[in-house]
């Protein structure tokens, strides 16, 4: 049985704020082959991300709160073995999806090692390790997802897709480093967050959300599906509202800027994005 610390520091549950490119991703392909799209699921969202979150906890060994996690334990070694059969095993599952899925998680469980190593470090700097980050969590997912859940495997997919889905990812990250500013100078890094300040986080990640729902726009505008688009803009409205609460506050009281509140709001944003992609895929379904 795996120590405490080992199936905390995992954050398995964290899977569920990365799921809306997947949930995307799976309601963009036209013929799926859903066998392989389950697998998919499992080999990212219970093994590649997990594994990653594992690693970056090894390396970093937090004491102050992290994502989803508000009193992390002390990493052991088991941590790191764990992590690594983790890695093993999404690897080998991938080659039942193809070869070139198989690079892709290759690709992705690299950059993930390069930004939490201590060698490597790129999330020390905070423009390097931003793009790193939305790269591989936005634009790379959905490749993965839609080539390998695609019936044909097409290496060519919705460009449009790839840029919304890193734009989705680059609005939500700065937030999730805006109270750690303390806790990473200690640790040597500086994030994007830090570069910006509390206030410039929050104009970057609106002007960021902004972007991706442009991109989203056009995406669906491309396929004539406009009217989805507007239901996903709906569902995305708590976000909208909370997130300007936030910010008013943040800008009032420095201090609001906190553990409790980013966790509200990768609650609410996880809700509504995975509701609103939920109802794009099952459309789809219908049609």
């Amino acid at each position: 049985m795996p120590q405490p610390s080992t199936l905390q520091l995992l954050r398995v549950h964290f899977s569920f704020f990365l799921l809306p490119v997947y949930l995307f991703a799976l309601s963009q392909v036209v013929y799926t082959n859903w066998w392989k799209a389950m697998l998919i699921f499992c080999i990212l969202h219970l093994l590649v991300y997990p594994a990653s979150n594992g690693y970056n906890s090894y390396m970093d060994r937090d004491e102050s709160p992290i994502g989803g996690i508000r009193s992390p334990l002390l990493p052991t070694p088991e941590l790191l073995k764990v992590v690594s059969v983790m890695d093993i095993a999404a690897v080998l599952l991938s080659m039942f999806v193809d070869i070139w899925f198989t690079v892709g998680v290759l690709v992705y469980i690299l950059a993930s090692r390069m930004y939490s190593s201590r060698v490597t470090r790129l999330k020390r700097f905070a423009i390097s390790g931003f793009l790193l980050v939305i790269s591989c969590q936005g634009a790379l997912v959905f490749w993965l997802v839609y080539h390998g859940s695609h019936l044909s495997l097409p290496l060519q997919v919705p460009v449009t897709g790839c840029v919304a889905s890193s734009l989705l990812i680059a609005g939500a990250y700065p937030l999730t480093q805006i109270y750690q500013h303390e806790a990473d100078a200690h640790d040597g890094v500086k994030t994007i967050s830090m570069l910006v300040g509390i206030k410039g986080t929050f104009v970057l990640s609106s002007l960021l959300f902004s972007m991706a729902f442009v991109a989203l726009g056009l995406h669906f505008a491309l396929q004539l599906e406009l009217i989805r688009f507007l239901v996903l803009l709906c569902c995305f409205l708590p976000v909208q509202i909370f997130f300007l609460w936030w910010m008013r506050k943040s800008w009032k009281d420095a201090h609001e800027a906190n553990f409790d509140n980013l966790m509200k709001m990768n609650i609410i944003s996880a809700v509504c994005s995975n509701t609103g992609f939920l109802i794009i895929l099952i459309w789809k379904l219908i049609d």
